[in-house]
């Protein structure tokens, strides 16, 4: 359906979305802020798993006997339970509801660390890895879509990226607390973000937009209020959500061969194509190998990886505080240009240092590795799953979500395993082809990804979806 656009910089008063205060853009609620951290909660259990492996290793091994090929397996095994949830993540989204599919999600990953607690040989830490790895693949998907379904329009881009700095969050907290501490108890650490959201469930209230598609309108609408504020006009956007919502359902279930459709063309392109720029521009590779990069480039492992956290969280922040500011599309190209700077640095460095021809290039890794973390932190780290969450309508959300993040996996896990093949091959080869990657990023981000900021999700969805 088609609507006319918005004016971002001229909001009327009688937008549901607003304060009562003239031209003042909404505040975000109690009810908005509780719910998100509850969500994201999620997210740092994500971050907790990434992380986990990296400080666990020596201990692991140590304690344990494995031999490096059997924590290789413990390692990347995740990435294969993370395809399995997500493959479901979107079905079970729909089927149990946003809330109800983060805890389905959040009892796996709570099992998959108790198995590695209480672990005493190699199949229990791979086991214990598959389920995380599954619960953490629903959460990928279901976090920025719920989160994104219940805020404000004004708002919607600064909350949803919250789940990207929480996923950041993690992985800090493990690499700095695992140097401290055994694994076993950096483990127990790990799940105690899974209790609190399980908990937190019960006092959030559902998808606003997930209950008008189920036909829940009475439910919807105290949903809408609750999140806005019990004095605030909610009756424009629950007639906008209403009549939209009212308007997919009169269309065939979905079904996967739907998502290629031509109306649905742009949008399947922009979130796929996102996703398979975000992986092959080695971000999964520095982040799993960042130690064994800084030692090949000639450089103290623990030191880069510490200086990594430094620069990440800061950055993350700013990505934040930008989202509704400067808008996704500014963000994300400044975002990839920095990510290609960072790469080609990190291969100079290489080259360098095959060449013989400066005794400095380690330095030059580092600065690589920081510029490109930094980068990806402002913006191409959460930006993606951002827009994802933003461009699919709700009739095919749950297929095209579960689509775009089996992507994600995929990406993930070729990357992931091939960088050390790759790394044999050529070290700098491997860093000029990231950086070559994210070079494309900009192009493909300048010519075919749609400015969100500030527009509703059925507007987005309807100007994706006459896009021809």
């Amino acid at each position: 359906m088609e609507r006319p656009e918005r004016i971002e910089d001229g909001f009327t008063t009688t937008d549901p979305l607003l304060s009562t205060g003239g031209d003042t853009p909404a505040s975000a609620t109690l009810a908005v802020v509780f719910s998100t951290l509850v969500a994201v909660s999620g997210s740092f259990v994500f971050g907790s798993a990434v992380g986990f492996s990296s400080p666990a290793q020596n201990g692991i091994i140590k304690d344990l006997g494995l031999s490096v090929a059997e924590y290789s397996v413990f390692g990347s095994i995740w990435t294969i339970g993370a395809m399995i949830g997500a493959i479901m993540s979107g079905k079970l989204a729909d089927l149990f509801a946003r809330r109800g599919a983060m805890g389905f999600s959040e009892l796996f990953c709570l099992l998959g660390w108790l198995a590695i607690i209480f672990g005493k040989n190699a199949l229990w830490l791979d086991i214990g890895r598959l389920l995380m790895g599954y619960g953490v693949g629903i959460i990928s998907y279901v976090v920025p879509v719920y989160i994104a379904e219940i805020t404000p329009k004004n708002l919607r881009g600064a909350f949803t990226t919250v789940n990207q700095l929480m996923i950041c969050c993690g992985v800090s907290l493990m690499y700095v607390v695992g140097v401290i501490i055994n694994w076993r108890l950096l483990a127990v650490i790990g799940a105690i973000p899974c209790i609190i959201q399980l908990l937190g469930l019960f006092f959030i209230p559902e998808s606003p937009r997930w209950l008008a598609k189920a036909g829940q309108w009475k439910e919807c609408e105290a949903s809408l209020q609750r999140l806005r504020g019990k004095d605030a006009n909610i009756s424009e956007e629950a007639a906008e959500i209403k009549e939209y919502t009212e308007t997919l359902q009169k269309l065939s279930e979905a079904k996967l061969i739907d998502l290629f459709h031509k109306k649905y063309a742009h949008s399947l392109i922009v979130g796929v194509g996102l996703m398979v720029l975000q992986q092959f521009g080695g971000v999964n590779a520095i982040a799993y190998y960042a130690s064994s990069i800084f030692e090949s480039a000639g450089f103290s492992g623990r030191i880069g990886s510490i200086a990594m956290v430094v620069v990440q969280i800061p950055m993350q922040v700013l990505g934040v505080l930008l989202m509704d500011k400067s808008g996704r599309r500014p963000l994300l190209m400044v975002s990839a240009a920095g990510t290609c700077l960072g790469c080609f640095l990190v291969g100079s460095s290489f080259l360098l240092q095959d060449l013989q021809l400066w005794k400095s290039s380690p330095f030059l890794a580092l600065v690589g590795i920081l510029v490109f973390t930094g980068s990806f932190s402002l913006g191409m780290g959460g930006i993606p799953w951002v827009i994802m969450s933003e461009i699919f309508p709700i009739n095919v959300k749950g297929l095209a979500g579960s689509l775009v993040t089996v992507v994600n996996w995929f990406g993930s896990w070729i990357v992931s395993y091939s960088f050390n093949f790759i790394m044999l091959w050529s070290s700098e080869g491997t860093f000029f082809i990231f950086s070559a990657v994210c070079g494309v990023t900009v192009m493909f981000v300048a010519k075919l990804v749609p400015e969100t900021k500030g527009r509703t999700l059925e507007e987005i969805q309807s100007s994706m979806n006459s896009f021809t």
